[in-house]
């Protein structure tokens, strides 16, 4: 049976799986290597969780337990060994449960555009990528990706702002050139 820090644990490990994993895939872009990571940082997680003040942001604390490992990895991979993948794997996109109900275009276009951003997001050099992910798609405040980072707030929102007009600009170009060979097309 298990003890009940540990059931308190495992309540929280499940409820912000999601959101660790898709940080892990955006700083390691290689599915096995997030898998590790998010395994990673539960364990080093479990052996602190009692330490843990009780009114303690969960979440936030288990985002800057994996970006101190992912960056501890990367100080260890500068001087180890580098591979190179002969076989990269081609990931296919799960298509949602409405599909039938929507159009051909639709679905395609949908895809494209989702292609599109998250393309933009991973060009993004890694300090600009982090926080738009923190910020947009995970919803932490300012303090909070501070704290993850551990830098200044106001450094959040300058790095913040820096890539959200890299990102308009990526993604501009790119409905510029949508909107050229549709305009193609129609002639």
């Amino acid at each position: 049976m298990s003890r009940p820090i540990e059931t308190e644990f495992h309540r929280i490990a499940m409820e912000h799986l999601p959101a660790l994993y898709g940080f892990a895939m955006t700083l390691t872009r290689e599915q096995t290597a997030a898998e590790d990571l998010v395994q990673e940082t539960y364990l080093r997680a479990l052996r602190s969780f009692e330490k843990l003040m009780p009114d303690s942001n969960h979440k936030g604390w288990l985002f800057a337990i994996m970006r101190n490992i992912w960056l501890n990895e990367i100080r260890h991979a500068k001087s180890g060994p580098h591979f190179v993948e002969l076989d990269p794997e081609n990931s296919v996109e799960k298509g949602s449960a409405d599909n039938s109900r929507t159009s051909p275009h639709v679905i395609f276009m949908t895809k494209i555009t989702r292609t599109e951003v998250r393309a933009a997001i991973e060009s993004l050099p890694v300090q600009y990528r982090e926080v738009v992910v923190l910020r947009d798609l995970e919803g932490f405040s300012y303090q909070e990706i501070a704290a993850i980072l551990e830098c200044p707030a106001g450094t959040v929102m300058s790095r913040l702002g820096r890539a959200r007009e890299r990102l308009r600009l990526l993604l501009s170009r790119w409905q510029g050139e949508v909107k050229s060979k549709a305009k193609v097309n129609e002639l």
